[in-house]
């Protein structure tokens, strides 16, 4: 329960201004998948366009808005934010500590996500009471400078949101990196520690590298646009490129700020629901550490289109293709801790699975993207759409949701509903191949990205696209009803370890302290 000093809080003071590191991981975690809710709501209204070739009934500049709100939401106010959440939850009981480093901290990171996201979204409503040009339309890597310099005032209020966005996420970086150094209970030694905490600790100082190169190109545009600035004006000497290459070198470790808690959580669950240890521990730490340097290297091949010497195009590449070498541990090492284990497969177990199978996918259909020599095929097609929603949704969403099943027991002292949870599975990895896979397909025939009309022949493609993404919505509503009704109470008591190949600190603290 969190405190004022000695006087319990209660009501809704309790969530403004507690500093317990649960209610905050309850805050973070709620709020993100509310966002999550809104971003897949726009992704259905332009998918709903794309239903059939022709205008229905957005524009160009109203779809581009969607479409670029949907990413941004998605990236900068779900995933992220939610897998903070988990980890200011999970991190404190893991390593036997009472709470974060700097509660106070934590309570300022999570409510600077509101304010980002109510920055982010003014401008969108209120271009229908005719005031302003909408939200940014230039996608969420912002990476069409032309479009950004002649916009009014959209992409200043979306620079703001990424400041916010930023100071949250730099602010929840420091606090998880000194909770993990400092505040381990005797016996839990950095090499001893969950595989969830080393995840967390690469993602924080990847975040503390990435985030105010992000920062630098986002103050760099804004004083183009209003303090006489020519960093990007091409008219005036300067270099659009020059965006790109800093906005990259964010976006790609972005990838692997998103995903890397996914996978750090994953062998916990692999090896708790296959009654075995797990499998080549250190090298899944020192693959964690690998991926997020050689991510940080590798950001051209975003750019591969671009006009780059053909040195630093093949460096790109081969950089890019290294990536594969630690990822495939990584998932060795999760088939290593199946192997031959006495498997069983509830809910966690499936969403797990589902994530290792999707990962899999994710990085086959991703070597072709990297290639100098057919990237031009694939540049800006729908083909890329497709592939990095396999990473994002199918790993990384994938593995949040398998630790929310999993965890689901420990944070409410219910059992959800198992059949739910199975159908909310198959329905989501059934219907998240027919939506990415024909992206794929079509991508590779040639359809561009980011365009709200396009040609006849894709007509079929995109209609089962539609469909299957209706199907995915639905059932994310069925995993939002099975969560709320546990925690409401409606499922059964369970014992303080539901799982019984379950270990961890997390599984032997204190009633009172849930």
């Amino acid at each position: 329960m969190a405190t004022t000093g000695s006087v319990p809080l209660t009501g809704i003071k309790r969530w403004w201004l507690t500093t317990h590191h649960q209610d905050i991981g309850f805050l973070y975690m709620i709020f993100s998948g509310t966002l999550f809710f809104v971003g897949g709501l726009l992704a259905l209204v332009f998918r709903a366009e794309l239903a059939e070739p022709g205008i229905q009934f957005l524009n160009g500049a109203l779809y581009n808005q969607l479409v670029t709100l949907h990413g941004l939401l998605m990236v900068f106010a779900f995933v992220m934010p939610f897998a903070t959440g988990l980890s200011h939850y999970l991190i404190p009981l893991m390593i036997g500590a009472s709470g974060m480093a700097f509660p106070r901290l934590g309570r300022f990171s999570f409510w600077l996500l509101p304010l980002a996201v109510l920055t982010l979204l003014v401008p969108f409503f209120l271009q229908f009471f005719g005031i302003g040009d909408g939200a940014s339309q230039a996608g969420w890597a912002m990476d069409n400078t032309a479009l950004d310099m002649q916009s009014r005032s959209a992409i200043d209020f979306t620079i703001l949101a990424v400041y916010l966005f930023g100071l949250s996420s730099v602010a929840g970086a420091i606090n998880i990196i000194v909770t993990v150094m400092n505040l381990r209970a005797p016996g839990v030694t950095l090499w001893n520690m969950p595989l969830f905490c080393w995840g967390w600790l690469v993602v924080s100082f990847l975040l503390l590298a990435v985030v105010p190169v992000l920062a630098t190109a986002v103050t760099m545009l804004l004083t183009d646009r209003h303090f006489g600035t020519h960093f990007f004006a091409v008219a005036n000497g300067g270099d659009p490129v020059l965006f790109q290459h800093l906005f990259w070198f964010f976006g790609h470790p972005e990838v692997y700020i998103v995903v890397l808690p996914a996978w750090a959580i994953l062998p916990t669950i692999l090896s708790a629901f296959a009654r075995k240890p797990i499998y080549g521990y250190k090298a899944q730490v020192y693959s964690y550490w690998a991926i997020a340097s050689l991510g940080s290297i590798v950001w051209g091949h975003h750019m591969l289109a671009q006009g780059m010497p053909l040195a630093a195009n093949l460096y790109f590449m081969y950089a890019t293709f290294s990536i594969s070498v630690p990822t495939a541990v990584l998932i060795f090492c999760w088939i290593a801790t199946l192997w031959r284990g006495a498997m069983t497969f509830e809910t966690p177990m499936l969403f797990a699975l589902g994530a290792v199978v999707n990962m899999i996918l994710g990085g086959l259909t991703g070597f072709l993207i990297p290639d100098a020599a057919a990237y031009a095929q694939y540049h800006n097609t729908m083909y890329v759409t497709g592939h990095f929603h396999y990473p994002f949704f199918g790993a990384a969403v994938f593995g949040m949701m398998a630790a929310i099943y999993y965890y689901l027991p420990r944070m409410t002292g219910r059992m959800y509903n198992e059949s739910l949870g199975k159908i909310h599975f198959w329905m989501t990895i059934i219907s998240l191949a027919f939506v990415f896979i024909p992206m794929m397909m079509v991508g590779l025939a040639g359809m561009p990205r980011h365009v709200v009309d396009y040609a006849i022949q894709y007509a079929d493609w995109n209609l089962v696209i539609s469909i299957a993404a209706v199907v995915l919505g639905a059932a994310q509503l069925v995993f939002l009803y099975n969560v709320v009704q546990t925690a409401r109470g409606q499922g059964y008591k369970t014992t303080d370890k539901p799982w019984e190949g379950a270990v961890g600190l997390e599984w032997s603290a204190p009633q009172e302290t849930r």
